[in-house]
């Protein structure tokens, strides 16, 4: 029996994954028919973003699972209409992407590179950053990607804490978790990287109350969801200097607004959400494999928790 597998992403998406799905899906055992369109009824798997406008699955009666292209589900986790499995994309490109903008943006900072790109004016300037094993960095999350983040500082000599919201062991991080974790985990840290997923108990995890817990002149980096932090919070602890500089990469309305006063201000850097972009070659193997799963009766891989949101 051929299975019909319905391609349902943004605008353009087409035509960078299909020959990378048909590739893998090739060497599968199974008669398939891979489509950007097909009568809900028939459909058997799809392959979704969240862009794709699809938000009305009840169609969709003969689909297994919706397999999404994105680490990100929030925006789709709660959809009473979305009776079938989800699963989100764990892939290396996706980690191993994550893991280089953070190490890059934590070693700017560490190293005060700001101070030499943006001091070419003739000054010699000295300038003798501390040694990694003088900062302390603290990931909130500790999924694979705060993990593999984490573990990838700790190789350069930084103290790496991590916190989640329940009870976590992760080689190289001194791991917390609870409310009372999440004060000692911030408490006098140098750099906070949020990797939390986005539900309503980690909206404005960092807010007034925890940001004053760093140790002033700390450094916030975002790669994880906007939400995760108070912007108005941020901005009056920048401006206070409590926050040294905040590289944020996520944020509540994206594309983020050419008014936002993020964009302007001296101590924030706005990245267009590229920490840990989905790479066609490698996100491919996943959803072939997840196929290949649902038709042999297997376990799909990476699961959503419906009810925790991620």
């Amino acid at each position: 029996m051929t299975i019909n597998i319905l391609f349902s992403a943004s605008t353009g998406a087409w035509e960078k994954y299909e020959e990378h799905l048909r590739v893998q899906l090739n060497q599968l055992s199974i008669e398939y028919q891979l489509q950007s369109n097909f009568p809900p009824e028939i459909v058997d798997y799809i392959i979704y973003t969240p862009r794709s406008g699809l938000i009305e699955f009840s169609p969709y009666i003969r689909c297994k699972a919706v397999l999404n292209l994105w680490a990100g589900v929030e925006s789709i986790a709660g959809n009473e209409t979305l009776k079938m499995p989800l699963a989100r994309m764990v892939d290396h490109g996706l980690t191993q992407g994550m893991v280089e903008w953070v190490v890059g943006h934590v070693m700017r900072h560490h190293l005060g590179i700001d101070l030499q790109i943006n001091g070419q004016d003739g000054v010699w300037r000295a300038h003798t950053p501390p040694l990694a094993e003088e900062r302390t960095v603290t990931f909130l999350g500790l999924g694979i990607l705060g993990a593999s983040s984490g573990q990838a500082l700790r190789q350069l000599g930084f103290n790496v804490r991590g916190w989640s919201r329940h009870a976590k062991t992760v080689d190289g991080i001194k791991c917390y978790h609870g409310a009372d974790g999440l004060k000692t985990a911030l408490s006098g840290a140098d750099f906070v990287i949020l990797l939390l997923p986005e539900t309503l108990k980690t909206k404005n995890t960092l807010n007034i109350e925890s940001l004053s817990l760093l140790k002033k002149g700390a450094f916030v980096i975002n790669p994880g969801r906007g939400p995760l932090i108070d912007d108005e919070a941020l901005i009056k602890m920048l401006d206070s200097g409590h926050i040294g500089h905040a590289t944020l990469d996520v944020f509540r309305i994206e594309p983020l607004p050419e008014t936002h006063p993020f964009w302007s201000h001296p101590k924030v850097t706005v990245t267009p959400h590229i920490a840990a972009a989905t790479r066609p070659e490698f996100a491919a193997p996943v959803i072939a494999e997840n196929i290949r799963r649902g038709e042999s009766g297997e376990c799909f891989l990476h699961l959503v928790d419906r009810h925790s949101g991620y």
